[in-house]
């Protein structure tokens, strides 16, 4: 790196320098999870909820909010994930109520409201799940860079579903910070939980 030699050039270059400094200042957040804090991507969603409410990321002002896109038919990695989540409310002890797990369904033509609705009573009964059309659950997966593809299997109903398998965590503004791997573990999520609460 060569110094500038006149004024104007030494004073632009501190100031890089010092803002250089501040993006890694040690106040700023230290997450577990990959953070993605102004990405251009997963800033909203309009599905409708289990109960037949239309619902959006501005619902859930004040929370922090986790989605999560898979089936319920899935053997192992969504109810995994959901009881992981179930147990990261528990972890967070008074703050649990402010988080919000939502379950984003990418198999709407078994996935029932009914089904859907019993499906997340067995994780937490605070927890919603969402769903849409074909092309509108194509929409939002194109949106959030997730992958999911119906894959045959013996009979035309018994199929199942291939899908990305991370997690999408919002801070209480509605704003998108973090993308959590499946198998991070629930003590890492609570951690980045709190620090978004306290932020």
């Amino acid at each position: 790196m060569t110094y500038p030699q006149n004024a104007f050039g030494r004073r632009a270059f501190l100031l890089a320098c010092v803002a250089g400094l501040a993006a890694c200042s040690p106040d700023k957040p230290q997450f577990r999870a990959i953070d993605i804090t102004g990405a251009e991507y997963a800033r909203d969603f309009n599905l409708t909820d289990h109960n037949g409410q239309p619902r959006s990321i501005k619902d859930f002002a004040g929370k922090v909010v986790v989605v999560f896109f898979g089936f319920t038919q899935c053997p192992d990695v969504c109810p995994t994930a959901l009881a992981e989540l179930a147990e990261v409310k528990r972890m967070l002890g008074k703050d649990g109520d402010k988080l919000q797990g939502i379950f984003v369904t990418v198999d709407p033509e078994r996935d029932t409201p009914e089904v859907l609705k019993g499906y997340m009573a067995n994780f937490d009964p605070s927890f919603l799940a969402l769903r849409g059309t074909a092309e509108q659950l194509a929409a939002m997966a194109k949106d959030y860079k997730v992958y999911y593809k119906k894959v045959d299997g013996k009979t035309p109903t018994s199929y199942t579903m291939d899908h990305s398998a991370g997690s999408f965590v919002y801070d209480t503004q509605g704003r998108i910070r973090l993308y959590t791997r499946y198998g991070s573990g629930a003590q890492a999520l609570a951690d980045d939980i709190r620090l978004l609460l306290k932020s």
